[in-house]
């Protein structure tokens, strides 16, 4: 019996989709095995030290953050080595167990030592200055948990961490004499702000701007003169905490000019005049704040800003005004093309922008409860901890697409520190998620599997959408022949060329809809979406109970008895003229759908149609030469399978879209339904999120019990009901 065929065609089409193609488990880089057993390593450090004193109140604080922070962090570790790390963990929860306890302290010790030994056994190799930057993001952490919730440990935590980040630093310096000099007055400056336990904005300015300087990331703001102004304004509101006599918010004030500003404009200063770098540095960043913390007269210091600092700061933006009219400062040669990155380095930054996605909810959150510090630290850690390893491949390919990112992670720290309204906040974010599709698309390429899938949903929505208006059409003509009425033929023409017509200028009008729609693309888009999937669900329920032969002529014969009866030319060339257009309105909204989706895939889009058209073209001929021996239960099944695939994925991109909205929640699944690439997820709607996943298994539940009803259950009970008419000899109706 072939009843099932067509429904197990749709749980395998559905099944490819979800299964066929997930991403094998991916290496992570050797600075991210090095920052966490480093960190780890100082939390275990520091659990020894309170155990020799007998302080097992403290050590039982230190293990619970450093069971924490590794638990975080086992990921990373078990793409190295699964078994090891999962000992590591294993033995760190011992040890905390064996302190509530408290165990002897020796053994405890002893504990720490094994488990220290266990740590020598990963590599650790990686980067000097990104595992600096590392730790640093995590003393970050430890610092707001320390003012927020005065906590000691989180305090003496950061110490460590930060001394052990400045220690690597200073092992290894830069060849940047310049370089290293501001980064020991940055560590100066970032170990007396946290004796005084200042404010954490102080703080995590000092470890931008540190950070900052170890990954070479100075150039954010596309547009300097902007930067340059802002620090004027600083300036003129320095001026007036001095007047008013609040040193404090002059200190703050002038560390933001520097550290927030200055600093994305030192690479083309450096480049036109390195003197009159080096000048402002020590200006800006030690003289006039040693001025501030001294205490001395507001007119000396303002005299000092503007006739030293000012001066200095406009002659170097009329120097790099001028270099940057005359000279290409971001030549654009040598570009890499999209996709033109190692295996590595995408997978890499697959995992960094889900981790940017996360952190960015949690932005959100943070912030809508009013815990700014917290949403500011999420949002640094999305740019510094994540995005900063996306930009390395990212950059060679398309440095301005890289600096536009870049700028939008700086304008949404602004935002936060200004504390914004809420919707301000909301629609930066909202920008960066669309940009990281883009980042991976750039980064990982459309491969080969994704503009397959393009490529043959394109095929299928051209011939799925022609199939119903060919065998119209095709039955028509030949009735009209038959009938000796061919007189009438000319006008079934006129009719597709007017369809035709008026399915271009629909495709003309929706798309300068869609151009004009701004920020508000990505809102048309998902409603369109969702018109696809709602179209396609009709059509396919549609198709469902014309599968027979027999339901499809007698669908035909009254098309064609309409017409007949009218008699008039006009039936004739409405009739052919609605039959194509409701075809051809449908087309246009799923290739809408599709090209909003099939990014860098457009070109096996266009082959898939233009294939598409060719195969309606010879059904046509086909048709006309064999009339019913067409395989119509066929066709109508493959069809059908096809829109209940498409119409799944059209709906997980459309939730998808309505979540980069925030109209829909965001609830993440990453580890239980598999991380597609970002085209094949696009080609599939698959994405990992309960949202779009709940979305698609009802849509597909739907699907699978009216087939199994009209392709199984109902024949067999019509086969009951003929066999009962049978044996008490009832003619069939």
């Amino acid at each position: 019996m072939k009843l099932t065929f067509y429904l197990y065609l749709i749980i395998v089409v559905f099944v490819f989709g979800i299964f066929a193609f997930t991403n094998s488990v991916f290496a992570q880089n050797e600075e991210n095995h090095s920052s966490i057993v480093t960190i780890t390593g100082i939390g275990l450090d520091l659990t020894k030290q309170a155990l020799l004193t007998n302080n097992y109140n403290v050590a039982e604080k230190y293990s619970t953050m450093t069971n924490n922070f590794y638990g975080k962090n086992i990921q990373f570790l078990r793409s190295y080595n699964s078994a090891l790390s999962d000992d590591i963990h294993i033995e760190l929860l011992d040890l905390h167990s064996s302190i509530l306890s408290k165990s002897d302290s020796e053994t405890l010790i002893n504990q720490i030592n094994k488990i220290q030994e266990l740590f020598s056994q990963i590599p650790f190799n990686g980067n000097s200055n990104i595992l600096a930057s590392s730790i640093l993001s995590e003393a970050d952490e430890q610092y707001q948990l320390a003012i927020q919730q005065n906590n000691l440990e989180s305090y003496f935590f950061t110490q460590s961490l930060v001394e052990h980040s400045k220690n690597t630093v200073k092992q290894n310096p830069s060849n940047n004499d310049r370089l290293n000099q501001e980064l020991d007055s940055f560590f100066k400056d970032l170990d007396e702000s946290i004796s005084k336990k200042q404010d954490f904005t102080i703080v995590g300015s000092l470890i931008t701007a540190i950070q900052r300087d170890l990954l070479q990331t100075e150039t954010i703001d596309s547009n300097k003169k902007n930067t340059y102004d802002k620090i004027r304004t600083l300036y003129s509101e320095l001026s007036a905490s001095l007047k008013s006599g609040d040193y404090s918010t002059a200190e703050e004030l002038g560390i933001e000019a520097y550290l927030d500003n200055f600093e994305y404009l030192e690479s083309d200063i450096e480049k036109v005049d390195s003197k009159l770098l080096i000048s402002l540095e020590l200006d800006m960043r030690e003289n006039l704040r040693t001025m501030i913390v001294q205490k001395e007269t507001p007119d000396s210091i303002l005299d000092f800003v503007n006739n030293s600092i000012l001066p200095d700061l406009a002659k170097a933006e009329a120097l790099t005004s001028d270099l940057t009219s005359s000279e290409d400062v971001t030549p654009q040669k040598d570009l890499k093309s999209i996709g033109d990155t190692t295996e590595d380095q995408k997978s890499d930054v697959k995992n960094n922008i889900d981790t940017i996605r996360e952190r960015l909810e949690d932005t959100l959150v943070h912030y809508a409860r009013g815990d700014f510090q917290s949403a500011h630290t999420s949002a640094r850690s999305a740019y510094l901890d994540s995005y900063e390893y996306v930009e390395i491949p990212l950059r060679a390919i398309d440095p301005d697409f890289t600096l536009e990112v870049e700028y939008q992670f700086a304008t949404l720290r602004n935002l936060i520190k200004e504390q914004a309204p809420q919707k301000d906040v909301q629609d930066i974010i909202i920008d960066i998620r669309r940009n990281l599709d883009e980042s991976e698309r750039i980064v990982t390429g459309t491969g080969e599997i994704a503009p397959a899938i393009a490529f043959t949903s394109s095929f299928a929505v051209i011939f799925r959408e022609g199939l119903e208006s060919v065998l119209i059409l095709g039955a028509i003509l030949t009735y009209l022949e038959a009938s000796r009425n061919t007189k009438f033929k000319p006008y079934i023409y006129y009719g597709i060329v007017l369809a035709l017509v008026a399915t271009i200028i629909t495709w003309l009008v929706t798309s300068y809809i869609i151009d004009i729609s701004g920020a508000s693309r990505e809102l048309v888009e998902a409603i369109a979406a969702l018109s696809a999937t709602a179209v396609l669900f009709y059509v396919s329920f549609w198709i469902l109970n014309k599968i027979e032969h027999k339901k499809w002529m007698e669908f035909v014969k009254a098309k064609v008895w309409q017409a007949g009866v009218s008699g008039g030319f006009m039936v004739f060339v409405m009739l052919s003229f609605f039959t194509v257009y409701r075809e051809g309105f449908e087309t246009v909204l799923f290739y809408q759908a599709m090209f909003a989706f099939a990014k860098y895939m457009e070109l096996y889009v266009g082959l898939g149609f233009v294939l598409g058209i060719a195969s309606l073209l010879g059904l046509f001929f086909v048709m006309r030469k064999l009339g019913k021996r067409l395989p119509l239960r066929v066709l109508f099944g493959l069809t059908m399978g096809i829109g209940a695939y498409l119409s799944v994925a059209f709906l997980g991109n459309a939730i998808r879209e309505l979540q980069i909205l925030d109209v829909i929640p965001y609830t993440s699944m990453f580890g239980i339904i598999p991380r597609l690439d970002i085209n094949l997820a696009a080609m599939t709607g698959i994405y990992p999120t309960l949202e779009t996943t709940i979305g698609q298994i009802i849509l597909l539940a739907v699907y699978l019990f009216a087939a199994s009803y009209v392709l199984i259950f109902k024949p067999r009970r019509e086969q009951k009901l003929v066999a009962m008419r049978k044996s008490r000899n009832i003619p069939n109706e």
